[in-house]
């Protein structure tokens, strides 16, 4: 009996799904790094995170359509991603800036991304501290609509 609750109890940990484990607050730190390409505007204008405007917003990024914001041009492989309808994710942001051109061919999209830095350890980090700095759209638009 002890067995099958030992092996039960496996495959249940096996089955669920990975989520990247960030910390919010090593992200801020690290976002240091991404900061010369990329700003964090809210939509009324706080700015969040001054950086450049070589790289798009990244306000809401967790949980927007890759590629959409707006105005901003985006190489070919985020906008065969935001064609496709592709939302980004915690996990997903963490893989991407580790090797965005990787990123972009493993998950079927043009290898072409305006981003040429590589952010080799951090990414889940960073990816935390975006999430919390913004609301994911359906949120926003969620709390809009009541």
């Amino acid at each position: 009996m002890k067995n099958l609750f030992v092996a039960t109890a496996a495959l249940i940990a096996l089955s669920a799904p990975a989520f990247a484990e960030g910390d919010a607050a090593k992200g801020e730190k690290a976002f240091k790094k991404c900061k010369s390409c990329h700003m964090i505007v809210s939509p009324e204008g706080e700015e969040i995170f001054k950086g450049g405007k070589t790289g798009p917003n990244l306000y809401g990024i967790i949980g927007r359509v890759a590629g959409s914001v707006e105005d901003f041009r985006y190489k070919d492989g985020l906008k065969d991603a935001a064609e496709a309808g592709f939302v980004w994710t915690e996990e997903a942001v963490a893989a991407y800036v580790a090797d965005p051109k990787a990123w972009l061919g493993d998950n079927g999209y043009a290898k072409k991304s305006g981003m040429s830095f590589k952010l080799k350890k951090g990414g889940e980090d960073v990816a935390a501290y975006l999430a919390s700095v913004a609301p994911a759209p359906e949120a926003t638009e969620e709390a809009a609509s009541e």
